[in-house]
């Protein structure tokens, strides 16, 4: 932009200069001139501003036709003779109104009439009202193509500014989404990861202390591991299979639902944890980001039953309304957990309670055990 001002400017320099010559050039060797030193000082007060016309439009504009006004007083038929003359009387006009802004260019509506009455008046024959029209041609033409052409620039300029700040909003958002998606897909490797090595710690445990003892036992622990850190792999690879445009057959992979709370309950149940569920209703036209969430918070409480309760019964209760589900999952151990919420699990779960609106309840009983009360309503924009 410095360099193309700085173009303009010469090349404004340039074109003053240029008339400022020619015009000398008639004055002083032209039979129609008059009166040619002080016609040489007036032609100078015509060109000279025109090297400030975009600095200084009105003041440009003003000197300009002072110095107009007295070349038609003093040299009568100069105007008319003289091209150079007519060139710059037009290039005055338009360079006002395609530079002049704010108050210099709400100056027009005087001096606009001002200038197309003195044209009217100057010709000296009687008036007719064609003369207005004529005179409007002459004075106010050039300054409304200049006016027009200023719009232009500026309806282009808002055009371009607002692209720009279109295109920032859109990468504003676009990093927004690209966050929130980091952070969902954290959630739910969480939920995967912590849920199945908490699985497999205990089954591991579990199968330790009757590796020689009971032999059985031993390998059904192992077996309970091995399907543990499979279906742990399979969620991973779907995860990591969101991010892949090309892989389809992951991407159809089943989803999380709470309409398999059963598997996950018999999952826990062979991990060594008792779990009573009970479902009320059926999630008939649940939106997805709900069915998902309500899955992962009936895991991640179960997960940290079998973390942290000890020797526990876990009951699940979800049950389905027509603007929300609720989940309780309670359990009667010795629930070392507190309601602060420190521990990732349940920061997990409070994390995703909020991204869907909801409202969560979680907290050690008082008479023992651990308590999480979810509900989540259902929302278009869930």
């Amino acid at each position: 932009m410095r360099a193309l001002r700085l173009v303009r400017d010469h090349a404004n320099l340039a074109f003053a200069a240029f008339c400022t010559v020619a015009i000398q050039v008639e004055v002083w060797f032209a039979g129609y001139a008059t009166h040619r030193p002080l016609l040489s000082i007036l032609c100078l007060l015509t060109t000279i501003p025109l090297a400030f016309r975009c600095t200084y439009p009105l003041a440009a504009y003003v000197v300009t036709w002072l110095g107009v006004f007295g070349i038609v007083t003093l040299s009568q038929g100069f105007d008319d003779q003289s091209v150079i003359f007519v060139i710059v009387f037009v290039f005055a006009l338009y360079s006002y109104g395609a530079n002049a802004r704010g108050r210099q260019a709400w100056a027009a509506a005087v001096l606009i009439p001002f200038a197309i009455t003195a044209f009217v008046a100057d010709d000296g024959d009687p008036f007719q009202w064609g003369d207005i029209v004529f005179g409007c041609l002459i004075i106010g033409g050039p300054w409304a193509a200049g006016l027009a052409i200023r719009l232009r620039r500026q309806s282009e300029r808002s055009l371009t500014l607002r692209t720009v700040e279109l295109e920032r909003d859109r990468d504003e958002r676009a990093r927004a989404a690209v966050a929130e998606e980091r952070a969902r897909i954290a959630r739910e490797l969480h939920d995967v990861v912590a849920h199945a090595i908490s699985v497999v710690v205990v089954q591991a445990r579990g199968g330790r202390k009757v590796l020689t003892s009971d032999p059985e036992a031993s390998r059904t622990a192992f077996d309970s591991i091995e399907r543990t850190g499979e279906q742990a792999l399979g969620e991973m690879r779907r995860l990591l299979g969101m991010l892949r445009d090309d892989d389809e057959e992951r991407s159809r992979a089943p989803q999380p639902s709470l309409e398999r709370l059963p598997a996950l309950a018999d999952e826990m149940r062979a991990s060594g944890l008792p779990v009573e569920l009970h479902v009320e209703g059926a999630p008939n036209g649940i939106p997805p980001g709900i069915d998902v969430s309500g899955y992962r918070i009936v895991q991640e409480a179960l997960t940290n039953v079998l973390k942290h309760a000890g020797p526990a019964i876990a009951h699940v209760d979800v049950r389905f309304s027509a603007d929300a589900v609720e989940i309780d999952v309670v359990d009667d151990g010795r629930g070392s957990l507190t309601g602060s919420g420190t521990g990732n699990g349940l920061l997990g779960i409070k994390e995703r309670v909020a991204v869907v609106g909801g409202e969560i309840d979680a907290g050690p009983q008082p008479d023992g055990g651990f308590a999480v009360h979810a509900r989540l309503p259902y929302r278009d924009d869930a």
